[in-house]
């Protein structure tokens, strides 16, 4: 089998978000201090994308090594779990972040733990259910008509999967539209109590809505045209235009360990003691609210 360039920076692009959020996946399940909800979701998320990553290895491997259905099937099927994953834990996490503001009051009880807990099964449990579709029958092997652009999925599935793309994309837009209305009206009344100068409040309001639309932009950016190609395309389309639409999608989980896990004072803390070799050194660390990290 013709190497194909595609493949090759699939593997990289592989590679690169294994290596990352291996990292983030090894510092927070080592540090008990990492226990709160808000690691929890980033944890998730980093092991989302972490098997994401190991999926696009394993993809290349056995295409070009040991070429087999049964195998493309299970490698098809832990890729649609993986990103499935990823992108529900960025809607638990915008979802945790929402109710760290809207009910900051009871935000750190035992009923964040619960809530918690509850998303990431429910992530992880449909995540589970859509890998498993491919390997219980339902792909195109035997019907090569009814395949997607990405071959073994039909074009059923993956337009399903499209739409619950599009549906959580719309409940974070609005999570988000909700947090910027929040942290707006946060910081007119700090400003208004500390008589401060309006120029201050607006500088304030404009950091946390730059970070929320570096947030929402890069998530669209990167899934945004291959779900719509998903939905538009089918089997007789050229594999170019997967290839050149998938890839820019797995770039997200290369970013989303830059965004919520190194941007986090506490896991830099941690990355620098490790770096440096100071592992007995006490970190000391102060509860934060998800609207921090």
């Amino acid at each position: 089998l013709a190497l194909n360039p595609w493949d090759v920076a699939l593997c990289v692009s592989g590679t690169v978000i294994s290596c990352e959020n291996a990292v983030v996946v090894v510092v927070i399940f080592y540090t008990p201090a990492f226990r709160a909800p808000t690691f929890l979701l980033i944890g998730s998320l980093a092991t989302a994308d972490l098997l994401a990553g190991l999926g696009l290895i394993l993809h290349f491997a056995f295409v070009y090594l040991a070429p087999s259905e049964a195998v493309s099937l299970l490698t098809v099927g832990l890729l649609v779990t993986s990103f499935t994953a990823s992108v529900c834990s960025l809607l638990t996490i915008t979802i945790d972040r929402y109710l760290s503001l809207y009910n900051a009051l009871t935000y750190y009880s035992e009923r964040t733990v619960t809530r918690t807990y509850i998303m990431l099964v429910l992530t992880w449990g449909a995540s589970v259910c859509y890998g498993l579709l491919p390997v219980m029958g339902w792909n195109c092997l035997k019907e090569p008509p009814a395949c997607s652009v990405v071959r073994p999925l039909t074009r059923s599935h993956l337009i399903i999967l499209s739409a619950s793309f599009f549906a959580v994309f719309a409940a974070m837009l609005q999570l988000y539209v909700q947090i910027c209305r929040i942290v707006c009206r946060h910081a007119h009344q700090i400003a208004v109590q500390r008589h401060l100068l309006a120029s201050s409040h607006y500088v304030t309001t404009g950091k946390g809505i730059a970070t929320l639309a570096l947030i929402l932009g890069t998530f669209a950016s990167c899934w945004l045209p291959f779900a719509v190609y998903c939905l538009l395309g089918d089997y007789t389309y050229p594999a170019l235009y997967t290839y050149a639409t998938l890839l820019p999608a797995t770039y997200n989980s290369m970013i989303n360990p830059v965004i919520y896990a190194f941007r986090n004072q506490e896991i830099q803390k941690v990355l620098w003691a490790v770096c440096c070799g100071c592992f007995s050194s006490p970190l000391p660390f102060r509860s934060r609210s998800p609207s921090d990290v």
